[in-house]
């Protein structure tokens, strides 16, 4: 019995093969939004994998700084923080304009979820 009720026939170490449908898009080094709420001290929750392209449309340029190869320390944040974004570009997305590590987005994250909403239509 696995932890919280769960049953298998399966035993620790069986090995399981796993097949991916050649129609199922595989989400393989792609851009990652995280939101962040230091008030919640959250440490960020995924919100949107995205492609180079997609980067481009969340904010203003003004509104993203690079930060560094390291997810910010939101413990670290002041109590009164106001909420924001983190972007992770991974090396095989980074380009010119997106070099791979973190992205600060300051925007408002209802905006920015607007802005993905209209991104996946």
């Amino acid at each position: 019995m696995w932890p919280g009720g769960v049953t298998t026939p399966l035993q620790p170490g069986t090995r399981v093969p796993f097949k991916f449908s050649p129609d199922l898009p595989i989400i393989l080094n792609m851009a990652s939004l995280y939101f962040c709420q230091p008030h919640a001290q959250n440490q960020g929750m995924l919100r949107a994998v995205l492609d180079r392209d997609d980067c481009r449309h969340l904010a203003e340029p003004g509104a993203v700084t690079y930060i560094g190869d390291q997810f910010p320390d939101l413990a670290q944040s002041p109590r009164g923080s106001r909420d924001f974004a983190v972007l992770k570009v991974t090396a095989d997305e980074a380009d010119a304009q997106w070099r791979c590590g973190f992205y600060r987005v300051d925007a408002d994250l209802m905006e920015l979820n607007a802005r993905l909403l209209t991104l996946a239509q």
